[in-house]
């Protein structure tokens, strides 16, 4: 399990960025639940804190990557997030980046050495 809530590299910074954008580009979530998605997606792999997350989701709306909406739920406020047309083109461009990167990695690394 990778636990990307503590210390953040540039390597989980990416991923982070990644999961989340691929994730809300489905469906608009609030925090909790987009957490709870993560953990959902990658096989609790990886775990994004809330000192990671929401900071991340201020940033990528803030870089207008993400819209906000404020819901008043059972009298307590949420805060929905979902993918802009700008967000959606950074995560293509993301995910590319991605699928280059680890088969990169994965043909440095080789079937019959590790298993």
């Amino acid at each position: 399990m990778v636990g990307v809530g503590r210390k953040t590299t540039p390597l989980t910074a990416g991923v982070s960025e990644l999961l989340v954008l691929g994730i809300l580009a489905q469906r608009e979530m609030y925090g909790y639940e987009l957490a709870k998605a993560v953990q959902a997606v990658t096989r609790r792999e990886i775990l994004l804190g809330e000192g990671l997350l929401y900071p991340l989701l201020h940033g990528l709306e803030q870089r207008k990557l993400l819209r906000s909406r404020r819901v008043t739920v059972s009298g307590r406020p949420r805060i929905y997030y979902r993918t802009t047309a700008v967000g959606r083109r950074r995560l293509a461009n993301l995910a590319a980046q991605w699928r280059r990167a680890s088969a990169a990695v994965d043909s440095a690394l080789g079937e019959e050495a590790y298993g």
